[in-house]
């Protein structure tokens, strides 16, 4: 029984050194056999892009020993083709024969291996101009502030614009640039926001100069505030000698609390035309305030409507 396994052993080993000695001799041989090679490209301009994705893989046949052929195949080895072979067919169609580059992409491949054909005879690749233009970018707002607060100034959006850069054709279409939603409950302090800038699936390929955008807010508590200001009759004839009950209105305002002492009389403008009371046969005039500050959340005037008379 031992000697039967120990033949056994013997035959395994013998038929192992066999078949490495059938592969030497099988890999040293000369072989034409069939490689996919990955390509990328070079010299591309800097105003020009790739319109639609280019041939990624190029077919070929090669020459060389099994060994080498095999190397090659496991090997990760990147073809360059450079974009000064290239000849225009059309403004954004341009072709490559790859016979002019067969030299090139020889020299590109392992040591040992020849190339002996190209199975792709032309590549097309369609390549479009680089354009960039500046667009403004729109927010979409949700934001809920607490009873009694609001923003002190308006909403600062930084950067309020953005560049993108891509194919001319579809730069040209874009008007602005949405932000996701930003959704804010309850405020009532200032805040500091960062927005995702939504680039819409046919932009996709289009590079934008930020991906971002910040929206800031300064919030404040307002508060409400009276004054008395005098008005002042506009477009009164001379011989009309007009006589009204009151001489001064009452301005009502919203403010931020930290403006609030600031506010007095002068703030505010009242006049009243007469020309609209009588060109509307009315026995009142209507008093319109003014003014030339902006740290008014709102204000109106009170009375609406100021009697007067007449006296001949």
């Amino acid at each position: 029984m031992s000697k039967t396994k120990k033949i056994s052993k013997s035959f395994i080993g013998f038929l192992i050194v066999s078949i490495l000695i059938w592969l030497l001799i099988t890999l040293s041989k000369e072989y034409k056999a069939l490689l996919t090679l990955s390509v990328s490209y070079t010299n591309i301009p800097t105003n020009k892009l790739f319109k639609k994705e280019p041939i990624k893989e190029l077919d070929v046949f090669v020459k060389s020993t099994g060994f080498k052929i095999l190397s090659a195949r496991l090997s990760d080895k990147n073809i360059a083709i450079d974009a000064n072979d290239l000849r225009k067919k059309t403004d954004t169609t341009f072709y490559l024969l790859t016979e002019k580059i067969k030299n090139k992409i020889n020299k590109q491949l392992p040591s040992g291996v020849v190339l002996h054909e190209i199975l792709k005879d032309t590549i097309l690749l369609d390549i479009g101009t680089l354009t960039s233009k500046k667009v403004p970018v729109k927010p979409n707002l949700k934001i809920n502030y607490r009873i009694g607060y609001d923003n002190s100034s308006e909403l600062q959006i930084i950067p309020d614009s953005i560049i993108i850069s891509g194919a001319e054709s579809k730069i040209n279409k874009v008007k602005a640039l949405f932000l996701e939603p930003l959704v804010l409950q309850n405020v009532m302090s200032n805040f500091s926001k960062s927005v995702k800038v939504l680039v819409p699936k046919n932009l996709e390929k289009t590079k934008i100069s930020t991906a971002t955008v910040t929206i800031k807010g300064n919030v404040e508590k307002y508060t409400e505030g009276r004054v008395e200001v005098p008005f002042k009759v506009i477009n009164l004839p001379k011989e009309v000698n007009l006589t009204t009950l009151n001489k001064t209105v009452e301005v009502v305002f919203v403010v931020g609390l930290s403006n609030f002492n600031k506010i007095d009389t002068n703030f505010f403008k009242v006049i009243c035309d007469y020309n609209v009371a009588k060109n509307n046969n009315l026995n009142y005039l209507i008093p319109k305030g003014t003014t030339t500050s902006n740290l008014f959340k709102s204000y109106k005037v009170l009375p609406n409507k100021i009697d007067f008379l007449i006296h001949k």
